[in-house]
C-alpha cells in the first residue's frame, strides 16, 4: 500500500522554489536603486507580484510597468485596474502611441505579427524604462516555456538600447549572482527562472493568487498563454478551475506557447525580439 500524501507535502517543493525567488527579490532591491517590475497581467507575473508582497511584507516597493498595446482582452485591463486598486499598486503604463496613430500594426495589415511585437511591444518598453530611468527591471519569465528563456540568467545584464547578447552571460553557480554591473548598466532580473508552468499553478491554487478569468475553459475552450487578442489563441479545454488546469497539465503534450501566433512566424523570430529588448 502506497503512503497517503498529505497536502502540505504535495505542496513541500513549492516552499524551496519560494525561498529562492524571495532571496532574488530582495539581493535586487538591495542591489538596485531604480528598480521597476515588468507586469503582463499574465500568471507568472501575478504569481512574481504575490512573491513580491510576501518578500516585503505586503507591500509592493517598487512601480509596476504594463506595456499596453492596445490590442489586449478587455478582460486582462479590467483584471489589471481592480488590482491596481484593490492592492494600491504604483503602475507606469507605456504605449507606443505614434505606431499605433500611424497605423503600423498587424492588425492594421501593414506589418507582420513579428514586426508589430517590435513597435508595440519592444519600441514600447524601451521607451517606458528610459522615461522612468530604471536601471532593473523584474521580469516573471520561466527557463521552461521557451528555447530562448532557458539561456537566461537570474540577474542578466542588457547592453545599449537594453539589447541582449544571449552568448555572452555572466556564470552563476551554486547560489552566486553577479549583481554590480556598474551604474549606467540596465538589467532584467528573473525571480523565477527555476519555476515550471505546473509549479505556477500549484502555487497559485496553494496562494489563492488571483487570475484572469481567460485562463478558465469557457465552451470547451481556453486561453493557456495571455497575449494581444489578434495573436492569441485558446486551446481545448474544460478545466474550469486551477485544480484541473493543474490536473490537465500533468498529461499534456502541447506547448505552452503553441497559441502564440508570433513565435510561428519563422524559426528564429522569438529569439531576435528578446535580443532586440523583448521581455
Amino acid at each position: 500500500m502506497s503512503p497517503v500524501t498529505k497536502p502540505s507535502d504535495r505542496y513541500a517543493p513549492l516552499d524551496a522554489l519560494e525561498s529562492q525567488s524571495i532571496y532574488i527579490l530582495r539581493e535586487a532591491f538591495h542591489h538596485f536603486e531604480r528598480l521597476g517590475f515588468l507586469w503582463s497581467i499574465g500568471k507568472d507575473s501575478c504569481a512574481l507580484l504575490h512573491l513580491v508582497r510576501k518578500a516585503f511584507f505586503g507591500r509592493v516597493p517598487f512601480p509596476l510597468v504594463h506595456v499596453d498595446t492596445s490590442f489586449k482582452p478587455p478582460e486582462m485591463i479590467e483584471f489589471r485596474d481592480r488590482l491596481v486598486r484593490e492592492w494600491n499598486l504604483d503602475l507606469r503604463v507605456g504605449r507606443n502611441q505614434a505606431a499605433l496613430d500611424a497605423g503600423e500594426t498587424f492588425p492594421s495589415g501593414r506589418l507582420t505579427r513579428v514586426e508589430c511585437c517590435a513597435k508595440l511591444k519592444t519600441d514600447a518598453l524601451q521607451a517606458t524604462l528610459a522615461q522612468h530611468h530604471f536601471n532593473a527591471v523584474i521580469v516573471g519569465i520561466r527557463r521552461d516555456e521557451e528555447g530562448t528563456r532557458a539561456k537566461e540568467r537570474y540577474f542578466s545584464p542588457r547592453g545599449g538600447n537594453f539589447t541582449w547578447n544571449f552568448k555572452d552571460q555572466p556564470p552563476e553557480f551554486w547560489g552566486q549572482f553577479q549583481t554590480d554591473f556598474g551604474t549606467d548598466a540596465h538589467v532584467r532580473v528573473h525571480p523565477i527562472l527555476h519555476w515550471t508552468e505546473l509549479n505556477i499553478w500549484e502555487y497559485i491554487e496553494r496562494e489563492n493568487i488571483p487570475v484572469v478569468d481567460l485562463y478558465f475553459s469557457k465552451n470547451g475552450r481556453r486561453h493557456r498563454s495571455l497575449g494581444c487578442a489578434p495573436c492569441t489563441g485558446t486551446v481545448e479545454s474544460t478545466a474550469s478551475t486551477v485544480a484541473e488546469i493543474i490536473e490537465e497539465l500533468r498529461h499534456t503534450k502541447l506547448s505552452e506557447r503553441s497559441t502564440r501566433a508570433q513565435d510561428g512566424e519563422s524559426e528564429d523570430a522569438f529569439e531576435k525580439l528578446r535580443a532586440a529588448g523583448y521581455m
